[in-house]
């Protein structure tokens, strides 16, 4: 298991290496979902249908290894659809409760702006208090919990947006975007050679290997699954996956950040709060959540101390849709994450506190 910051940065690129196998070109959204996943938070992802957010999601829970589960949200869904239901046997006459898709460590909420409010609100205390209270009783989720939600751009037909307590519960919101031409190319390619390797009549050896195509694109080295390193074990198929990731948040915990970065995100947070296009501000769960992530981010980098740069880097994607922007604002179509931006802008950055090592 993981110990030290060395061993940390390790499997965090052995583990981004692994997805990015599968998700050609976007290394970037790789990085954060991980970092959400290590800081013990939630991500929505949030783009145009055919973009890669399910295979995203669906690819990172089978490269951690831990158990998944898949909630494909629509207008008929219901609350207990989500959390479980208790029911009752006229053979025995009694009550049983039988979970919902939601118990799982890696829960994919598909299309989640698809529901009703009703059915949304479903996951407030899901996400917030990790646990769902059902008649009375209260049941815990597994260890590690992570929600991962996909929704279409609002205005699409048939979508209800979501409120804004339960936007806030997301640590992070992020975009993937349409690959570009050498990925796209890339994924054609691996389409290709999975089809010639189901046929029993192709001959495999004539189609040609793509992993370096796949670097090209991708700007990286394709993984090697086998990584001879104490750090990054096949906790998948040993049945350590929920402890190795558990492991991995705790030594993100224990990464050092100087008040002078305290200071400088609680900054940020009060200045969302008093910019001329924002109606609402973040608040201090928006703090919480940089602080977190930029530890991650230190950890990934093998540092053990956080530096503005790593707040700077994830200040937008954290905080930008906790904002509630003015009717002017919305009507002239100024986008949450161009007011954040701008607000980064404004703010000084702090120079760096004295470097420390984890004890």
């Amino acid at each position: 298991m993981p110990r030290t910051i060395e061993e940390f940065q390790q499997g965090f690129a052995w583990l981004a290496e692994r997805i990015s196998s599968e998700i050609i070109g976007k290394p970037v959204a790789v990085r954060r979902l991980l970092t959400v996943l290590f800081a013990g938070g939630h991500m929505l992802l949030e783009d145009e249908p055919g973009t890669g957010k399910t295979r995203l999601a669906r690819t990172a829970a089978q490269s951690v290894g831990v158990g998944f589960g898949r909630i494909q949200f629509t207008p008929d869904l219901l609350p207990s659809d989500v959390v479980g239901v208790t029911l009752y046997d006229q053979n025995t006459g009694r009550f049983s409760w039988r979970k919902g898709p939601v118990f799982a460590s890696l829960v994919l909420a598909d299309e989640i702006n698809r529901a009703s409010p009703k059915t949304q609100s479903a996951l407030l205390e899901v996400m917030e208090e990790e646990q769902v209270t059902i008649d009375g009783i209260t049941h815990g989720m597994p260890q590690p919990f992570m929600v991962i939600a996909t929704q279409n751009p609002s205005g699409h037909l048939g979508t209800y947006a979501l409120p804004e307590a339960q936007l806030d519960r997301f640590m992070m919101r992020i975009s993937i975007g349409h690959p570009d031409r050498e990925s796209s190319l890339a994924i054609l390619r691996n389409d290709i050679r999975g089809a010639a390797l189901e046929s029993p009549d192709s001959d495999v050896s004539s189609v040609p290997c793509d992993q370096e195509n796949t670097a090209k694109s991708t700007g990286r080295p394709v993984p090697n699954h086998a990584v001879p390193d104490h750090a990054v074990p096949d906790h998948a198929a040993s049945g350590q996956a929920s402890a190795w990731v558990l492991a991995m948040r705790s030594v993100a915990e224990r990464v050092h950040m100087d008040d002078a970065i305290g200071e400088y995100i609680i900054r940020l947070v009060e200045a969302t709060r008093g910019d001329r296009q924002v109606k609402t501000g973040a608040s201090l769960r928006g703090a919480l959540a940089l602080s977190r992530c930029a530890r991650v981010a230190a950890a990934a980098d093998g540092r053990d101390y956080v530096l503005p740069d790593d707040v700077a880097e994830l200040a937008v994607p954290v905080l930008a849709h906790r904002l509630a922007l003015t009717a002017e604002a919305i009507c002239s179509q100024v986008p949450q994450s161009e007011v954040m931006r701008r607000i980064l802008e404004q703010v000084p950055v702090p120079s760096i506190g004295r470097e420390r090592s984890l004890p």
